[in-house]
């Protein structure tokens, strides 16, 4: 299935996996933190669903890392790919 998402979008999604897996939790094991059923966190990190703003706090607190961070990592990715598509 081919996301509906931009580029940016699927960085983020790419940085919130990367993210979940470094902190050695599962989707079950996140979904439980989160009250919510295994298929939300697949959903989200399929590029079926969005997560929105308050949505990402709380996955980015059951997940152990600062939202902030994790912003950060993805503005850098943007700007590398932006920078690679220039050159």
């Amino acid at each position: 299935m081919k996301s509906i998402f931009s580029h940016e979008y699927d960085i983020f999604r790419r940085c919130m996996i990367a993210a979940r897996k470094k902190a050695k939790l599962t989707q079950v094991n996140l979904a439980k933190s989160l009250n919510k059923p295994q298929s939300f966190v697949a959903k989200y990190e399929n590029g079926e669903r969005r997560l929105d703003v308050i949505e990402f706090m709380f996955v980015s607190h059951a997940i152990g890392i600062d939202p902030c961070d994790i912003l950060r990592k993805i503005e850098q990715e943007v700007s590398n790919t932006s920078n690679e598509e220039e050159t």
